[in-house]
């Protein structure tokens, strides 16, 4: 049957998580009693197959189906993965689980999205404790990494295992939090904020806008690669966070903020925020907004991939697990993907430098299936490129889905030709080619020499086996 995961609330929430699941390659049975629930979900889909893909250069698994069920117990049948996503009621909740765990397989793990509740309310009553986790995502789930994973005292540290294990292979980072606390952990410090928030509205002192700019344009970049502590650290200069503390540490006294204070939540409260916040961006529907956050948080998420840091490094090493060897095929598919939203220039298209990077990175999957690999660079050799030839055919755009095919038209002694065409993936419309010629060097005296006997004998396979196919197209 393969993996199958269930989502119980098809709601934002439990859409996102529907489809980072399809997207990695999970079948998802959805039950949500909202007849509009299939539509609205479907919106949420289209968002995360244009957005998900792009912080890869490996392409996804095969997306998974999607299955609307009418009955809980349909919607669990062989799932080994259930998230809960209804809203935050707990007799609502509590009547879910008892449903669930009438239909559910015994060592399936039962999660919660809850960002209120603790897992021992949840687990209060249920017939088996033990089962139930809470695992807290961020909106959009499909591209926010972080679930608070929050243990009951009665959940079983099989199903924390085995619920870790599942959201590291969709991409997640399980944050496994030690006790559990109302709010659990960063909803702890959204509530700080939001408070300290309305009393600044409510006081005039600043507007809806005015409180975003100071978050996106300040602390909010360096929180996004360095969280709280790190950047203190590092405001303490040389002497680190003890010279923070003992600075800024008094400031703890003066009454700066009113956070154990709220102002009363009023109609007039509530039309003043919501009457600035649609001045602020009342211009745009909420589609338009979730696909600029979208192309946002890939393009600073794809810049900390660069740096190997926070996020970042979270999808580069889950991209080296969705990379699958080349095959035999001839052409040799060497890459896969869709086009990031950061590849882009001022026209929308893909830029002259992006069009290189492609093509690179079609030669060094070549490189690797040959041999001459990362190790083999290591060892002092590697293939130099000495000229590129590269043809603009069509416009290419962020977010299409292309593949590059690659033949090798020359491989002999130390040169090595190179074929790269880039096509469209939905009708193979040529987008553009590359003639690419180099020359196998050695990183010692940085000359050319002759390739290392196996890495030649790959080469020139490669070649005859193309030059073969070519005669007979």
């Amino acid at each position: 049957m393969g993996k199958v995961a269930a989502i119980i609330g098809g709601g934002v929430i439990g859409g996102g998580w529907a489809a980072r699941f399809a997207l990695m390659g999970w079948k998802v049975q959805v039950f949500d009693p909202d007849p509009e629930a299939e539509r609205k979900m479907s919106e949420v889909m289209a968002n995360a197959e244009r957005a998900l893909p792009m912080l890869y250069e490996a392409p996804l698994p095969n997306r998974g189906d999607i299955q609307f069920c009418t009955t809980i117990q349909a919607a669990v049948s062989g799932a080994s993965y259930i998230q809960e996503s209804v809203p935050e009621r707990l007799d609502l909740k509590k009547k879910v689980y008892a449903d669930l765990q009438n239909h559910c397989a015994h060592d399936a793990v039962l999660a919660s999205s809850t960002s209120g509740f603790k897992p021992s309310e949840l687990q209060d009553g249920a017939a088996r404790p033990e089962q139930i986790v809470v695992a807290h995502p961020f909106n959009p789930v499909y591209l926010l990494p972080l679930a608070e994973l929050v243990p009951g005292a009665e959940t079983s540290p099989q199903v924390i295992e085995k619920a870790s294990k599942i959201l590291k292979e969709i991409g997640m980072f399980p944050l496994h939090v030690r006790a559990e606390i109302d709010a659990h952990i960063a909803d702890r410090f959204l509530e700080a904020v939001w408070r300290e928030a309305l009393w600044l509205v409510k006081d005039g002192i600043a507007t809806t806008e005015e409180i975003d700019d100071a978050i996106r344009y300040g602390f909010g970049l360096r929180w996004a690669q360095m969280g709280l502590f790190e950047t203190y650290r590092v405001a303490g200069g040389e002497a680190g966070m003890k010279h923070f503390m003992a600075q800024f540490g008094p400031a703890l006294k003066w009454p700066w903020t009113k956070l154990m204070d709220v102002p009363e939540f009023n109609d007039d409260l509530v039309d003043l925020i919501a009457g600035q916040s649609e001045s602020q961006s009342g211009h745009m529907s909420i589609r338009e907004l979730e696909r600029l956050r979208d192309d946002n948080l890939v393009a600073m998420m794809r810049a900390l991939k660069g740096q190997n840091a926070a996020a970042g490094k979270l999808i580069l090493d889950h991209d080296a697990t969705l990379r699958a060897p080349l095959g035999e095929e001839v052409p040799l598919v060497t890459v896969r993907r869709l086009v990031p939203v950061d590849w882009t220039d001022v026209n929308g298209h893909m830029n002259e430098g992006r069009y290189g990077q492609i093509f690179s990175d079609a030669s060094e999957e070549l490189m690797c299936h040959v041999g001459a690999d990362r190790d083999y660079i290591a060892a002092g050799n590697s293939y130099f490129t000495a000229e590129t030839n590269i043809k603009y055919i069509m416009e290419t755009h962020a977010a299409e889905d292309v593949f590059v095919e690659t033949r090798v038209a020359q491989g002999e002694g130390k040169k090595l030709r190179l074929l790269h065409e880039m096509k469209r993936t939905r009708d193979r419309e040529l987008l553009a080619t590359c003639d690419q010629f180099l020359l196998h060097v050695s990183l010692e005296t940085r000359r050319s020499c002759p390739p290392l006997p196996d890495v030649l004998k790959a080469v020139e396979a490669l070649a005859v086996k193309h030059a073969v196919s070519e005669q007979g197209a």
